[in-house]
């Protein structure tokens, strides 16, 4: 090849590197800044984001690597630098884009909270599983942890490491959330300091938190965003409600009718807000034994007490799943490696995957909505 072809070569490979965090290619995030003959060499420029970019290790390795397979026999020089504040902000906008709500009720991505009446059922687990249960299925996957006082999601997902949890990293007012198992998760528990810090905050701080993790973390393009509610019909419950009356709702309750009788409440007000409620999900349900029998611990008939009671002439509310007591799924839980992913045949995660499977397999709605294109 020539010199020219070998340059040609190496800015089309060197382009196609993706950046690890924005899951994107390096020439759609104009961080390829030149690429050009040297002497006998091809000298590459690239633009790292911030300072210090967690990523730049990674991205150094995968443009050298691109780079060199493309030029051939031909020397490689990399040179790494950092982008200006504007070439920054530029970045952050474009990434953004012009939607103040990037999951307003024209976003082909789906949004589904994750609800339940009272603390204790399980919800987080459910929520943390079936995201990653999903992104199993290929489906590009976000998650919220909304429960800001009791968050819990970086612990689940296996994110946090003596129990700190990852600072995400922030591009100018962008924050880029930390991935795990296929699942781009965010959580308060990502912004303090301290392992056993408490977050004690009312209802402002609290609207105004759930507002940024929706419109400033940048999740780009997914099929399903989860939102981890904290239980109970609160203040998160009320903005959420406000910020995303098209939301789908899951609820979560254990057979026991002190859990089932208030899981109602919780569905009932977010179909209040407009929300949808598709399902219900019992936790907690009926362990097998080794010798075959059962032991229904927390009683039965709680979940599908629940579906019935949400129900009406208009809509049905299915019970989605019973998920059995698993001791795989709370070890999972502890030790942040979900029962999807360690212990796939357990009947816990066969329950989990199959409600998202049904999700899977059901198209996002478009009914109502505005469809980026236009016609000539």
């Amino acid at each position: 090849m020539s010199a020219e072809q070998v340059v040609d070569a190496v800015r089309a490979a060197v382009g196609r590197v993706s950046d690890p965090e924005l899951r994107r290619p390096l020439s759609e995030l104009d961080m390829v800044r030149e690429v050009r003959a040297d002497g006998d060499a091809v000298r590459v420029e690239i633009a790292l984001t911030i300072v210090g970019c967690p990523a730049a290790d990674r991205i150094e390795q995968d443009v050298r690597a691109a780079a060199e397979r493309a030029a051939g026999s031909t020397p490689v020089a990399l040179e790494i630098g950092v982008m200006t504040p504007t070439q920054r902000k530029a970045l952050t906008e474009r990434l953004r884009g012009s939607r103040a709500m990037p999951f307003g009720p024209d976003s082909l991505t789906r949004v589904i909270a994750v609800t339940s009446g009272k603390g204790g059922v399980g919800k987080s687990t459910v929520t943390a599983n079936l995201a990653v249960a999903l992104a199993q299925h290929g489906l590009k996957v976000g998650l919220i942890d909304a429960d800001v006082h009791g968050f819990s999601i970086p612990a689940l997902l296996g994110l946090s490491v003596d129990g700190v949890a990852p600072s995400p990293t922030q591009v100018g007012d962008l924050i880029l959330p930390p991935v795990a198992h296929g699942v781009k998760a965010i959580s308060i528990g990502m912004f303090l300091q301290r392992p056993d810090e408490a977050v004690a905050w009312r209802g402002p701080m609290l609207h105004r938190t759930v507002q940024q993790f929706l419109t400033d973390v940048f999740f780009g393009d997914i099929d399903v965003l989860l939102i981890d509610m904290p239980p109970g019909t609160g203040d998160i419950a009320i903005s959420v409600g406000q910020l995303l009356p098209h939301a789908d709702v899951l609820v979560v309750t254990t057979p026991q009718a002190a859990a089932s009788d208030v899981a109602v409440r919780s569905g009932l007000v977010a179909r209040q807000t407009g929300q949808k409620v598709i399902g219900v999900i019992e936790n907690m349900a009926a362990l097998t034994l080794p010798d075959g029998s059962s032991l229904a611990l927390f009683g039965e008939g709680g979940g599908q007490a629940v579906a019935a009671a949400l129900s009406s002439a208009e809509a049905e509310v299915p019970l989605l799943a019973s998920i059995p007591l698993s001791p795989a799924l709370r070890q999972g839980g502890d030790a942040g490696d979900p029962v999807v992913v360690s212990h796939p045949d357990d009947a816990a995660a066969h329950a989990i995957a199959g409600v998202a499977a049904q999700l899977a397999a059901e198209p996002r709605r478009l009914a109502g909505r505005r469809l980026p294109v236009s016609l000539a």
